[in-house]
């Protein structure tokens, strides 16, 4: 006789491996092609949380990661329910997240006869992952151990695995063979490492761009320490905010989206001597950062976790390795020297604060500035795409790693409010805010009844002006007709209220101030409809 109690479902074997790699929750909702799986994160000890729509459902599995560290998991069912994901698994694919993608299939040979909801899902999935899989039950460990270590090795980013439903259920040996140990931490040697050396040693105006390499590897501490020991203003990303705190002396603030910011920022790095781009990845970037530098007249030393194919700029030396390893490395018996005589660094912050005042009477400036300087100093937030985004990424300090979250490359509308909503789930004891324009905030309203089911008291901030006002800027700028950027004014405080929590509007930072303080004492979500005149973005960012 077989001795059953050595075997295990193949969809034990998936969800085990992904709790021993961290993962607590999953994210997303159940068809009938899915209940084998759902039941085995359950038995395997991940929470599974009901959504109402897949595509938030990844996004707060996004926001668990942000703050846990461990792969997301979207749950889907076959067809339709896949499909739905598809726009928040592309964003993990540009954003560099590990998002483990799970969807229900219909069993190979019974796809031969039966059509009904029946499509190549790893065809669709393919341009959008790192890797896609059908699970097939003699490969159910080595294929979830796969998942893993591609999810999180390297840039991480989004793995799909098809689970028939046949296979689900198929017994697999219990005992998983050996996982892949994690790859070694490696750091630049021989010459390149010398002329490293040799530039930061005679550099007199260096400068770093930091990214979202250096913010998964957790490079923050050695960034900080090595700017502080060689006098190095640092510049990050959106991506990389917090990775040195933004009330430091060196930082220069973050850069992406913003014009105005540019305006200070691209030529300041064009008097650098030494550029140092630890991390960077310019997928975040607007077409104004292309060939930011000349490395024909600079020297820059590029380190990444991935050869740059992407050819948006060049460097003198390309370092593929850890960033925190190659910074020790290059820093390594350097004797540091003043630099920046001209103090042109600071007279950039100086700009950089006079560009993006806080002193409005009124509007989206002094929404996000009464917000942070109400708010606790740890407070998470997240972004949603839209002029109010380019305008918080600059004006939200960020004082540590992943303060503020957002969809910075794809840069998808609808993602704050499901973010936050899995950052507060992750850390139920820390403020979470999430900023939304009201056309973003509309199309997942409908999560609110999620927030209430958790019980969550997230704090849902919405900038009211009737318009997709990003868009609208862009069509007035280029003398158009205005056409479909403008709806109507909607209640959002009735809004929140009917889902369950608290809701309010206001029109001024003291109402906005009050309802902050109601908000984080209270046992439910609130919804702080903040209404703002429409052009009010105008030459503000």
């Amino acid at each position: 006789m077989t001795d059953t109690s050595s075997y295990i479902r193949a969809a034990d074997a998936l969800a085990q491996r992904l709790y021993r790699a961290g993962c607590r929750h999953a994210f997303g909702m159940p068809g009938g092609e899915v209940l084998t799986l759902v039941d085995a994160l359950e038995a395997a000890g991940i929470t599974f949380i009901l959504t109402k729509h897949e595509n938030a459902a990844a996004f707060m599995a996004e926001g668990v990661y942000h703050q846990t560290g461990a792969p997301g998991i979207l749950v889907a069912t076959v067809g339709p329910g896949a499909l739905n994901g598809v726009n928040a698994v592309a964003n993990a694919h540009q954003d560099r997240v590990p998002l483990i993608v799970l969807a229900g299939a219909v069993d190979a040979d019974e796809a031969q006869t039966y059509t009904h909801q029946v499509l190549d899902q790893q065809a669709v999935f393919h341009p959008i992952t790192k890797a896609s899989f059908s699970l097939v039950p003699g490969a159910a460990h080595v294929i979830a151990d796969k998942a893993v270590a591609i999810a999180t090795e390297g840039r991480p980013g989004p793995v799909h695995i098809d689970v028939p439903i046949s296979v689900a259920d198929s017994r697999v040996p219990a005992q998983a063979p050996p996982a892949r140990t994690d790859a070694a931490r490696t750091a630049p040697a021989g010459d390149d490492l010398s002329r490293a050396r040799g530039w930061l040693a005679t550099s007199v105006r260096p400068l770093m761009v930091l990214g979202l390499d250096a913010m998964t590897q957790e490079a923050g501490d050695v960034v900080t320490r090595f700017a502080e020991t060689h006098g190095v203003p640092v510049i990050t990303t959106y991506k990389a905010k917090g990775l040195i705190p933004e009330d430091h002396a060196l930082a220069l603030g973050a850069a992406g989206l913003s014009p105005l910011a540019d305006k200070h920022l691209l030529p300041l790095l064009k008097t650098a001597d030494l550029i140092l781009c630890v991390g960077y990845d310019p997928i975040e970037m607007r077409t104004g950062w292309r060939e930011a530098w000349c490395p024909r007249e600079q020297r820059i030393i590029d380190i990444t976790a991935e050869p740059n194919h992407h050819y948006m700029h060049q460097s003198s030396l390309n370092i593929v390795a850890d960033c925190a390893a190659s910074l020790a490395a290059i820093s390594e018996g350097i004797t540091p020297q003043k630099t920046w005589p001209d103090q042109a660094p600071q007279q950039t912050r100086a700009a950089l604060q006079a560009a993006f005042p806080a002193d409005d009477t009124w509007g989206p400036a002094a929404v996000i500035d009464t917000c942070r300087t109400s708010l606790p100093r740890d407070t998470i937030a997240t972004a949603d795409s839209g002029a109010h985004r380019i305008l918080l990424s600059q004006m939200w300090q960020c004082y540590s790693p992943r303060g503020l979250i957002q969809s910075s490359a794809l840069c998808t509308m609808g993602c704050a409010v499901p973010l936050a909503m899995g950052a507060k789930v992750a850390r139920p004891e820390t403020p979470v805010v999430s900023f939304s324009g009201d056309a973003g905030f509309l199309m997942v309203a409908g999560e609110l009844s999620t927030a209430a089911e958790l019980g969550l008291n997230t704090l849902f901030v919405v900038f009211v002006d009737a318009s997709l006002a990003l868009i609208e800027l862009k069509q007035r700028s280029r003398q158009l007709k205005n056409n479909g950027v403008d709806f109507a004014r909607h209640d959002f405080a009735a809004i929140g209220r009917a889902f369950g929590g608290a809701g309010t509007t206001v029109h001024s930072r003291a109402e906005l101030s009050a309802a902050l303080e109601t908000a984080l004492q209270a046992e439910s979500f609130t919804v702080i409809a903040a209404v703002i005149e429409r052009g009010s973005y105008d030459g503000r960012i």
